[in-house]
């Protein structure tokens, strides 16, 4: 059989057990969902802008054509490459995912769902007796995600920044742009025992809409005013719109370039006096080490 004669049934089933080898998934569901959900389905027609680990200092680069193969890679694939906004890599967004352990019948609410392809491979997580709650930001790219996601009646895709407050509770919580804190509207909504994903980061540079930072992993506790908390990764991404502090953006590459990869253990939510435990100290809360 001829690499040109493969399907692209077998494509994405290869494509899923690369990305489980190399960001060493747990989560058969996961893979599962790589493998069959058409990643070319959530994405602007081909050819595509395409970038990788290798297109560090480098300019992205477009694929040959519009043949869906191209795009079942560890690639970053342009969404709007104007504004330098990219469906994400999926060794970081999937690993994420599985790093949420998001089971059968869970609660998901996604914020920064983009076109939509990583809200499907949450939909596909949790089943159809499960909920997804995506939230985008941009009214065009919301209007589409709700397009591509129809044939899904358990995901509901709404357009907003996800400042405000939730009527409900969300065993998982997926936050797909960089930030400077979690939303007290998010950890609120954050169910007994829930997770969530957050990318902490500082902008590079004023002209730019990429940040870097860790990804931190939140899981709620008996104590309301302190998450558990683990570094996930360490991230560079697009910057979320409208829910960013100003003011703590510097103080975030003031810690990063003192301690990158610090062994974060909590998220405080209680008022309290910065000391040397405090990584990231900010009126919104406090990443700390103990």
């Amino acid at each position: 059989m001829s690499a040109n004669s493969i399907s692209i049934e077998i494509r994405r089933r290869i494509f899923a057990e690369e990305i489980q080898a190399v960001a060493n998934l747990q989560s058969t569901a996961v893979v599962d969902a790589l493998a069959t959900v058409p990643r070319e389905r959530f994405l602007p027609p081909g050819p595509w802008t395409i970038r990788s680990e290798g297109d560090f200092m480098a300019p992205a680069r477009q694929t040959p054509d519009a043949d869906p193969k191209h795009v079942h890679h560890n690639l970053a694939v342009a969404i709007d490459a104007g504004r330098t906004l990219f469906n994400g890599a999926p060794t970081v967004v999937a690993g994420a995912i599985d790093a949420l352990s998001v089971g059968l019948g869970s609660r998901v609410l996604h914020i920064g769902t983009g076109l939509g392809y990583y809200t499907a491979l949450l939909a596909e997580c949790v089943g159809p007796k499960g909920r997804v709650l995506g939230i985008e930001v941009s009214h065009e790219l919301a209007a589409r995600a709700k397009d591509n996601l129809a044939d899904r009646p358990w995901v509901e895709v709404r357009y907003g920044d996800a400042a405000a407050p939730f009527d409900e509770a969300f065993d998982t919580i997926l936050v797909n742009a960089g930030v400077t804190h979690p939303l007290a509207s998010w950890l609120d909504a954050l169910a007994p025992g829930g997770r969530m994903i957050v990318p902490v980061t500082a902008t590079m540079g004023p002209m730019t809409t990429i940040g870097k930072g860790p990804m931190l992993l939140l899981t709620a506790t008996d104590d309301p005013t302190r998450l558990a908390a683990r570094t996930a990764g360490f991230v560079a991404i697009y910057s979320a719109v409208g829910v960013r502090s100003d003011a703590a953006n510097p103080r975030i590459g003031q810690a990063l370039s003192k301690m990158p990869f610090a062994p974060v253990k909590s998220f405080r939510r209680d008022p309290h006096q910065p000391d040397d435990t405090c990584w990231l100290h900010l009126d919104e809360g406090c990443v700390s080490l103990k």
